[in-house]
């Protein structure tokens, strides 16, 4: 079994078939689904969608994007949010310092807000990073010497440095369809060098599709493609490297639970 360990189900782009979407994904041995919030003022319609399938789950939580329009959310509201059986991650938040869509300072104080909920809840953080790869990173390490708390380096684009300190700091690390782009060779580098307990796979749909799909809409069903060039990557086979993720998924997400057990 694979997992979608980030995609958007809330997005325009799938308004229409959702119900065809998820079901793609389980037929392409995707059993289960994180769809992941990008602001907390809609936080009801993620959760509704999370309640709807068995397989899908959500997190709460502020993109940088939208750190300016949501500066007042606070650790407490997100701890409280994620009390609902189907939440099982705080964010996405970080820094985007490529679009700069919200100030610099807000975006921080958010990226804190969050790491704060993390480590009171327990739940891991889902972060953001885009061209801020040392700001990421000390963040991080000073936030850690407040106390530990799980998270996930999304959709992982950046460079060795700010890998090698998620994976000293505790953090697990995805990768998503840029890992099959022709120009990845850098990445697929990093990907190498990454310990396999730490290691797992997401569409970031509708973003982001891999090879053969590439330019076309993503969705959850396409994280076969990204983790057959993972398990090439790392020299496993992609039973080995399904399996291996899975179980990283499940022992980062701890609130997850697996098919059996929902199924006994």
């Amino acid at each position: 079994m694979l997992v979608d360990s980030h995609c958007h189900l809330d997005f325009p782009d799938f308004e229409n078939e959702r119900d065809e979407v998820v079901a793609r994904a389980g037929e392409a041995g995707v059993g289960l689904l994180v769809t992941i919030a990008t602001r907390v003022r809609k936080f009801p319609v993620v959760c509704a969608i999370a309640e709807r399938y068995d397989n899908v789950w959500c997190t709460v939580g502020t993109h940088p994007h939208n750190a300016a329009e949501e500066s007042d959310v606070t650790a407490e509201e997100l701890v409280n949010l994620s009390e609902h059986p189907k939440v099982v991650g705080i964010g996405e938040a970080g820094l985007d310092y490529f679009y700069d869509r919200a100030p610099r300072d807000l975006q921080a104080r958010s990226f804190r807000t969050h790491i704060e909920a993390a480590r009171r809840t327990g739940l891991p953080l889902v972060i953001h990073a885009r061209d801020a790869d040392d700001d990421v990173a000390a963040i991080l390490r000073e936030e850690a010497g407040r106390g530990a708390f799980p998270f996930i380096l999304h959709c992982f684009s950046s460079g060795p440095a700010l890998a090698r300190t998620g994976v000293e700091l505790g953090g697990y690390i995805s990768f998503s369809g840029i890992l099959t782009f022709k120009k990845s060779d850098a990445l697929r580098e990093i990907a190498k060098g990454i310990p396999h307990d730490r290691l797992l796979v997401e569409t970031d749909a509708p973003y982001l599709a891999p090879v053969p799909f590439r330019g076309k809409r993503n969705e959850p069903a396409y994280v076969a493609h990204t983790a057959a060039v993972l398990a090439e990557t790392i020299g496993l086979s992609p039973e080995e490297t399904a399996a291996i993720t899975s179980e990283n998924f499940f022992r980062l997400f701890k609130k997850v639970q697996r098919p059996s057990m929902r199924s006994a």
